[in-house]
């Protein structure tokens, strides 16, 4: 068995795992699908999701990573063959691996749009501009697939970059400051809206609990948000785990993951509403929300110039540190499968990932008409970058969290999930081992069949 670096400590692993499961999934979903959900009902039914069904997951991935000590396929392969179960199960780890690549192919080309957005926000291009300029700049990116791809490659190549420099030399460096630098301009942001905003309308709209808000189709918006949000079901948290040592709790890490990304989650909510609020916006925007809709606003701010570059670097500073965990995912097995040297195995996966995102490039202009599903009725309107999307958001993503929860749950033996949660046999370990084994599989077993129709 190949061995693998270590995380030199517990900060780094958390600074690891929270950034991993920071992202875009944070800051550019979770605001505007909250904004399209109702608000504060909304967030009421994610909290829950979040305790209820992603941690409890989330906590499987672990145990799994640490007792496997390997790749997502490698670990799934050889704890299933020590509790003389299926070796099947490793084709969980692979669609894992497989939803990585989708995800990391797209994801890099939205992250591009934050990294092009810095330069047009510190060149003044946003000032002055009105709903029809924002759109129409937004519009002007989409329609440029050569801009749109060189972008996407300058995202990819950051990416590749750190990951080809190993744990401690990589992937430690990068995330112990941009973590923090991540949260002081959020929080800065916050700051700005309640001063600059209508920071009243926001805390209502957020934290007023309103339960006629809470429809099955809410719930269901929630659920899915939690659980993407958190990025379980990948193997992403799995991998980390693999590098951690026994002495560091997996239920304490958990909390911590859960609630840096949930107030990662809410401050976004804090930092963008007031302004939405106080010029008039519509807060239900949908996902031009962060290019279109907080462009216009920025550009009516005063100081907005200075404002806005600050927030479109936190955004690429989230992105990056999700696309680190989701290309380490990958760059783990091609290491232990291939032998390559690190640098060439995370340069070989990435450029296969940038290639493969070339499709959602050209899916935003030179091929916005082409749907390769078309003959199904489900998929007619569809574009190529749609069904990446939907294939890993309604498909691997919870079919794979749903089966790592199984796995640990009802796969492996119970004395090695007492000893690798560290809890003793008492009431929180029977509580995780029942949301594990029940709540939680079926629960995502709901918003998939839900999702699929």
């Amino acid at each position: 068995m190949q061995q693998h670096e270590h995380w030199s400590n517990r900060f780094a692993f958390l600074m690891a795992s929270i950034g991993a499961a920071v992202g875009l999934g944070n800051i550019w979903k979770f605001p505007y699908t909250l904004g399209s959900s109702g608000g504060s009902g909304f967030l009421i039914v994610y909290l829950f999701a979040v305790i209820l069904i992603a941690a409890p997951i989330m906590v499987a991935e672990m145990v799994i990573g640490r007792e496997g000590k390997q790749s997502a396929p490698n670990s799934m392969r050889v704890l299933a063959e020590r509790y003389r179960a299926t070796r099947l199960w490793a084709w969980v780890g692979w669609m894992g691996l497989l939803g990585s690549f989708i995800v990391l192919s797209f994801y890099s080309v939205i992250a591009g749009w934050a990294m092009d957005y810095i330069f047009k926000s510190a060149s003044g291009a946003l000032e002055g501009l009105t709903p029809g300029g924002s759109a129409a700049v937004f519009d002007h990116v989409l329609s440029s697939p050569v801009e749109m791809a060189i972008w996407h490659f300058l995202f990819m190549a950051s990416t590749v970059f750190i990951v080809g420099r190993g744990i401690k030399s990589g992937i430690e460096k990068a995330v112990n400051w941009m973590m923090p630098a991540l949260f002081m301009m959020l929080v800065g942001l916050v700051i700005y809206a309640a001063i600059e905003g209508d920071f009243a309308a926001a805390v209502d709209y957020l934290f007023t609990p309103d339960f006629s808000k809470i429809t099955p189709g809410v719930a269901l918006a929630a659920v899915g948000q939690a659980f993407f949000s958190l990025s379980v079901g990948f193997g992403m948290i799995l991998t980390y785990a693999s590098y951690l040592p026994e002495d560091v709790s997996l239920p304490r890490s958990t909390f911590i993951i859960a609630a840096g990304d949930t107030l990662v989650a809410v401050l976004a909510g804090l930092a963008m509403f007031p302004i939405i609020f106080a010029h008039g916006l519509d807060p239900a925007a949908g996902p031009g929300l962060l290019f279109v809709t907080m462009s216009t606003a920025f550009g009516q701010m005063a100081g907005g110039t200075f404002v806005a570059t600050a927030f479109f670097v936190l955004i690429f500073v989230a992105a990056l540190t999700s696309s680190i965990a989701i290309l380490e995912t990958m760059t783990a097995r091609a290491e232990e499968s291939a032998g390559l040297p690190r640098p060439r195995a995370a340069a070989l996966v990435g450029g296969g990932a940038f290639i493969l995102g070339l499709a959602t490039v050209f899916s935003f202009n030179v091929w916005q008409d082409v749907r390769p599903l078309g003959f199904l009725e489900a998929f007619e309107t569809k574009s190529i970058f749609d069904v990446l999307d939907y294939s890993v958001t309604n498909v691997l993503l919870p079919l794979g969290g749903m089966l790592f929860s199984i796995f640990a749950g009802w796969v492996m033996s119970r004395d090695s999930t007492v000893k690798e949660l560290g809890l003793g046999d008492g009431f929180a370990y029977k509580a995780w081992l029942f949301l594990a084994r029940i709540v939680a599989p079926v629960a995502v077993g709901i918003v998939f069949i839900a999702n699929l129709r």
